[in-house]
């Protein structure tokens, strides 16, 4: 794995497991939003899991890569449901952060290939 790769995908894990524990210790610019488009609280931890998990198998993925290839996969879709719903929301405005978070994986998946 390049260096680059090492770089990119340490900067993924970290903005997904910002993003999981912003779910969790109920960050107000994460959780206003989130109940604005009509994601409902049972789901907020669920939620915050998967950046989580994702972001430990980002991780995982130096030892395994396996792992590391379908964490980055996850978050992908991951961001891309979240891009979904923010404009089933008509919250247009807002699209562009949840393709901030999902650039890094991109960039990751493409770069361990």
């Amino acid at each position: 794995m390049s260096t680059t790769a090492i770089v990119v995908t340490a900067v993924a894990a970290f903005m997904a497991g910002f993003s999981g524990a912003s779910i969790f210790f109920r960050a107000k610019f994460v959780v206003e939003p989130l109940a604005q488009y009509g994601v409902p609280r049972a789901m907020w931890n669920w939620l915050g899991a998967a950046k989580a998990a994702g972001a430990v198998g980002l991780i995982v993925g130096f030892y395994v890569p396996v792992i590391g290839t379908l964490a980055a996969i996850g978050l992908i879709l991951y961001f891309a449901g979240a891009v979904i719903t923010v404009i089933r929301a008509r919250a247009y405005g807002h699209a562009p952060f949840p393709l901030i978070y999902m650039a890094p994986a991109v960039a990751a998946l493409v770069l361990t290939w």
